[in-house]
């Protein structure tokens, strides 16, 4: 397996939100990094930031000692890394795979052995806590797959996150992930709820806010969401509800294929599903405050 501490060159696949300033920060620690976006402007910010930007996963990957995947669900990165003008066309052999998206523990697993019998290792690596910490390189990381993998992955996830929680065999990353957002999701449809009740009823939104905050109702989105994206009506925390809706159904689907579970994920994830269709494309998630109420 390749040795990806600095100066080894990385391939880095999806410059969104997210993947745009932990590129800056592998490129800062002085990795030569190539990362690949359909945007144009992405790519022009990852030239800005000293990166080469391409348009495919194969001029991403090309002499990588690692490549890593920054994209919208598992179904992204199978394409971008064995689709056409994929990533594994060029890839070095030997060179570590590690999938920070989101993606379907179950897909994970699968997309793995089918790697693994091409020569590339995989792990999946998947992050919280927003764009914010993207920027400054504290993200919580997720990670699962072979215990020498993550090992070699280890001088990566220090440039980019403050913590790493090992969490167990290939596809366990992603599976705690979307348990993650599911827990986070329904914190969050609970406390807008509860604002909007309690708004109807005379109760001051600001109030609300501060004695949730001092009583056991607290949760990330009373902390650092109501006030500074919903009541200020910025709605742009920089999570799209797409997104949150894609999460939680995740761990929906996992919970069914399990057996698992009571299921209110269920629920919960027809809740964000609805928030989600009802509002228009690209909403931020803090704005399921807006979504009409159900019948």
């Amino acid at each position: 397996m390749s040795d990806p501490t600095p100066p080894a060159p990385i391939g880095f696949i999806g410059l969104g939100r997210m993947g745009l300033p932990m590129a800056g920060l592998l490129i800062a620690a002085g990795h030569p990094l190539r990362g690949a976006d359909p945007s144009a402007q992405a790519r022009a910010a990852l030239e800005a930031a000293g990166g080469v930007p391409t348009h495919t996963g194969a001029e991403a990957a090309r002499g990588a000692a690692a490549l890593i995947c920054m994209l919208p669900d598992g179904d992204v990165v199978r394409s971008a890394l064995l689709g056409p003008g994929g990533a594994l066309e060029t890839l070095p052999p030997g060179a570590l795979i590690i999938d920070m998206s989101s993606s379907a523990p179950l897909g994970t697993r699968a997309l793995g052995a089918e790697l693994a019998a091409r020569g590339h290792p995989l792990i999946d690596a998947p992050v919280s806590g927003g764009v914010r910490r993207a920027v400054d390189g504290t993200l919580a990381i997720m990670a699962g797959g072979e215990d020498t993998h993550i090992a070699a992955a280890n001088a990566i996830f220090a440039v980019l996150g403050r913590a790493t929680h090992r969490t167990g065999a290939l596809g366990s990353g992603h599976a705690m992930k979307a348990l993650n957002n599911y827990v986070s999701g329904a914190g969050a449809a609970a406390a807008i709820e509860a604002l909007q009740i309690g708004a109807a009823f005379g109760l001051d939104p600001d109030l609300m806010v501060e004695v949730l905050n001092a009583s056991t109702g607290r949760n990330n989105t009373t902390e650092v969401k109501l006030a500074q994206f919903v009541l200020s009506g910025a709605f742009n925390s920089g999570f799209g509800i797409g997104l949150m809706a894609k999460d939680i159904r995740m761990a929906a689907a996992l919970a069914r294929d399990l057996g698992a579970g009571a299921g209110f994920v269920e629920t919960v994830a027809r809740a964000w599903e609805d928030a989600r269709d009802a509002l228009p494309p690209g909403a931020d998630h803090t704005e399921i405050f807006r979504a009409p109420p159900e019948d």
